[in-house]
């Protein structure tokens, strides 16, 4: 089954779960898994089934990289905030690099998201 992270930083969260709201159906046929606080909103604002791991400042980037290391993950869509400073921008570069060095799909705003999504269904 195609397996599918779903990640946003705060300020991104409810552009998210709009999207989400929006892919329901589609995102149904996915395994999906979300970092802590983003899972939380997306079970509490969705019918979706999601897995969830630690939220990001406590290790859930670093976790979801992992899965792509593993080769347990076909895409990532990473809502993130390019405003403001993260305090954990380590594991997201982290993550992002474990991305682009197992040829993982990336989506960082809503419109790489609906590719990734649209591509994953052929």
């Amino acid at each position: 089954m195609t397996r599918v992270a779903l990640i946003a930083h705060d300020e991104k969260k409810p552009d998210l779960i709009e999207f989400a709201q929006a892919h329901e159906d589609q995102l149904r046929a996915y395994d999906l898994i979300a970092t802590g606080t983003t899972g939380k909103r997306l079970i509490d604002e969705t019918s979706l089934d999601i897995e969830r791991k630690e939220s990001g400042p406590l290790g859930g980037d670093l976790m979801i990289g992992s899965e792509v290391a593993e080769e347990k993950l076909n895409g990532v869509v990473f809502l993130r905030d390019p405003l403001r400073a993260q305090p954990h921008e380590p594991d997201i570069s982290a993550l992002l690099r474990i991305c682009d060095v197992h040829d993982t799909a990336l989506a960082t705003n809503l419109a790489s998201a609906e590719f990734l999504i649209e591509g994953l269904a052929e």
